[in-house]
């Protein structure tokens, strides 16, 4: 929400007032002078005028999350555990995945209660490459290579996938590299070949990777540093 809106939704301000607010430069935003009346705010914002406290906000959280096979990527499951069942946090409900893994795939999540930046991770629109170590049941060759780098084309969706990077390991595993996450779409990738994936674990989102010391179920809290690599650009925040 725009700060100039927050503010004239509040009884005490009308709408002359929350202008002059911000041309006097009496309010802040996280501790930042504000007089940009587009300035975007979120539930997280702590809101002060003149020093009085006008919204305390949330602590935003942010964690990684090393997803195991047969875990539901959901909030809620009626019949299978979900990756919220795994953490040991307060306020779950609050949270939610930035990315989503099949039942049978592994690897790295990102759980927030942060939807802007959630939304700039996932959004097909930034392009964040997220990388996967694949084992396939028949022997991948260099037709793949070139064939991915091409795109593959889904009739169901009447479109063509983005170009990826495929890396061959072995003769049955590779690391492929692809910027969008459409439903299934490694696995429908290696269809094209007729090649059954077997095994499918995601190593990394962008620039993070998923921490080595994190076994199957387990979790942590991202540092200012790890939450720093997906920040959402100034032209996306409405600045």
């Amino acid at each position: 929400m725009r700060v100039d809106r927050f503010l004239s939704n509040l009884p005490q301000f009308n709408r002359q007032q929350v202008r002059l607010l911000l041309i006097e430069k009496r309010i802040r935003v996280d501790g930042q002078v504000i007089g940009d009346p587009h300035h975007e705010i979120r539930a997280f914002s702590r809101i002060e005028l003149d020093g009085q406290v006008l919204q305390a906000g949330k602590p935003a959280r942010y964690f990684m999350l090393h997803k195991p096979p047969g875990c539901v990527s959901a909030t809620r499951d009626p019949e299978h555990p979900t990756v919220l069942d795994l953490l040991d946090e307060p306020d779950k409900d609050e949270l939610h995945i930035a990315g989503r893994l099949d039942f049978n795939t592994s690897g790295l999540m990102l759980i927030t209660n942060d939807g802007q930046w959630s939304r700039h991770v996932t959004q097909p629109e930034t392009k964040m490459p997220k990388v996967y170590y694949v084992e396939t049941e028949q022997e991948i060759t260099a037709a793949y290579i070139s064939k991915f780098a091409e795109g593959v084309y889904f009739s169901f969706e009447d479109l063509t996938t983005q170009p990826a990077k495929l890396e061959l390991l072995g003769p049955c595993n590779a690391r492929l590299s692809i910027v969008e996450g459409r439903y299934h779409q490694v696995k429908r990738m290696f269809g094209f070949f007729n090649n059954k994936v077997v095994r499918l674990h995601r190593e990394s989102i962008g620039l993070l990777a998923l921490d080595n010391q994190l076994a199957p179920g387990a979790y942590r809290p991202l540092n200012e540093q790890e939450i720093q690599l997906f920040q959402i650009p100034a032209a996306q925040q409405g600045l």
